[in-house]
């Protein structure tokens, strides 16, 4: 009778515990992934690399397969963290208005859009066209593209490939369908930046779009858009 008794108490305890894991796991979910998120896109600051480096990596091979992507959980992130998948930084985007300070890479790989912004298209370049990236929506509003929800009409989005930087003004912001791929068309007499990130459900896509007001060589930036990148020019 005791061996019994002990065995039920042996199994209400490990019950207890796994219970107690899954309530931790859940609490630290989200701050984890935020510090790897962060952690893993800091390692590739476009402030950190030079144009020869940019040159290089636009002649590497990747995806832009955006059907195959998945959700960004802890999993993925932590199979991104620790993969050694190379990630091929084209430039940067910062939006100092919602605190955007983003690498952007080549591609749309798993990776490229959980620890920073992919291109999705493989020949864009920056300043011509429609530039059009993607990125994840977390839970955290403060990271990836997630603070493109409360960007306002009107507002500036800065783009540098380390030879120039790139000025759009906000022009269009809306919820759409999946299959609204009309988006990322090139626009007759419009040269177009074009964000694409998840809603909150990932039934929907937020589109926020901006036409080139004005490029600039990197040397000449103010401060103010030099911070918002990181670098460290006009010192």
């Amino acid at each position: 009778m005791k061996k019994k008794k002990s065995i039920k108490n042996s199994l209400i305890n490990l019950f207890l515990f796994l219970m107690l894991l899954v309530g931790l796991a859940l609490v630290f979910n989200e701050p984890i992934k935020t510090f790897l998120l962060k952690q893993r896109s800091n390692q590739y600051r476009v402030s950190d690399i030079t144009k020869d480096q940019i040159a290089e990596n636009k002649k590497k091979e990747t995806t832009f397969d955006f059907d195959a992507v998945e959700a960004a959980d802890l999993e993925s992130v932590l199979r991104g963290t620790f993969s050694d998948e190379d990630l091929y930084v084209l430039g940067g985007i910062a939006i100092p208005s919602v605190s955007i300070n983003l690498p952007i890479y080549k591609g749309l790989s798993d990776a490229a859009i959980t620890f920073g912004a992919g291109t999705m298209t493989p020949e864009q370049e920056i300043g011509e066209g429609n530039y059009s990236l993607a990125s994840h929506h977390m839970i955290n509003p403060e990271i990836l593209f997630g603070p493109l929800v409360n960007i306002q009409l009107g507002a500036p989005m800065y783009l540098t490939d380390l030879e120039y930087i790139y000025e759009y003004t906000v022009t269009y912001k809306e919820y759409v369908a999946p299959t609204r791929v009309d988006l990322l068309d090139i626009v007759p007499d419009k040269t177009l930046l074009t964000l694409i990130t998840c809603d909150y459900t990932g039934a929907n896509r937020l589109a926020v779009q901006g036409e080139l007001a004005k490029k600039t060589p990197i040397k000449e930036a103010s401060p103010e858009i030099a911070d918002a990148f990181g670098l460290s020019i006009n010192r």
